[in-house]
């Protein structure tokens, strides 16, 4: 009998390791955001506490006069942003209860841009829709995600220049450079790849390449 049950529970043993492991889903936060006086007029990013994440934004209802004129109609792209970021990120939506709670202002505000930020994980999950938020902190949420959305839209755009209309490149450099300075453009960092070609390219301008070699270094930081 003793002989009988060894070999089977080797058997059992083994059976057990290759059972598969569900391991539980971690936390990841969407962002969808729509305005149709806008190019592109729809974004979505997804982000996961490492960094980690997808942008999509696609042209939706935009004249056909954008296609002519360098403006990026689409992006679908994975994205890396910092730890920091992050980090703030996922730490204001739990101290705001997983957005389980209206943050709409209803105020009559000039209009931004419709933004819905969706929060799903092993915690619970939630949604928050706004305009214009009655909450300091979530509004400062939302102008992030519009910062680097525009940052990686601004990506796309440099390279229709690079590959179509490489003097242009000097005027949009200094844009991204200003905008990286005062907030307007945030996470630069998520557009490292094209930076990077400009800063290597010998055939664009000096300027140029200056500019996204302080930028790459700036994004280091």
């Amino acid at each position: 009998m003793r002989m009988l049950m060894r070999p089977l529970l080797v058997v059992l043993s083994a059976a057990v390791l290759f059972l598969p492991i569900h391991a539980e889903p971690g936390p990841v936060l969407q962002v969808d955001f729509s305005n149709p006086g806008l190019t592109p007029s729809n974004w979505t990013l997804v982000l996961h506490p490492d960094g980690s994440g997808h942008f999509h934004a696609d042209r939706g209802n935009a004249p056909d006069v954008a296609v002519q004129s360098m403006e990026p109609i689409a992006v679908d792209r994975d994205i890396q942003l910092s730890q920091d970021f992050a980090d703030h990120v996922f730490e204001t939506v739990h101290h705001h209860n997983n957005l389980k709670e209206d943050c709409e202002s209803h105020m009559k505000v000039a209009f931004q841009g419709w933004k819905k930020i969706s929060y799903t994980g092993p915690d619970g999950q939630g949604i928050c829709a706004f305009n214009y938020s009655k909450d300091k902190d979530i509004q400062a949420l939302g102008d992030s995600f519009v910062s680097v959305a525009s940052t990686l839209i601004e990506g796309a755009r440099l390279q229709l220049l690079l590959q179509h209309d490489p003097l242009g490149l000097d005027k949009e450099m200094q844009f991204l450079a200003e905008g990286s300075g005062d907030g307007r453009l945030q996470q630069v960092c998520a557009i490292r790849g094209i930076l990077e070609r400009l800063e290597e390219d010998p055939d664009v301008m000096e300027r140029v390449r200056k500019r996204a070699r302080m930028l790459l270094a700036k994004s280091e930081k």
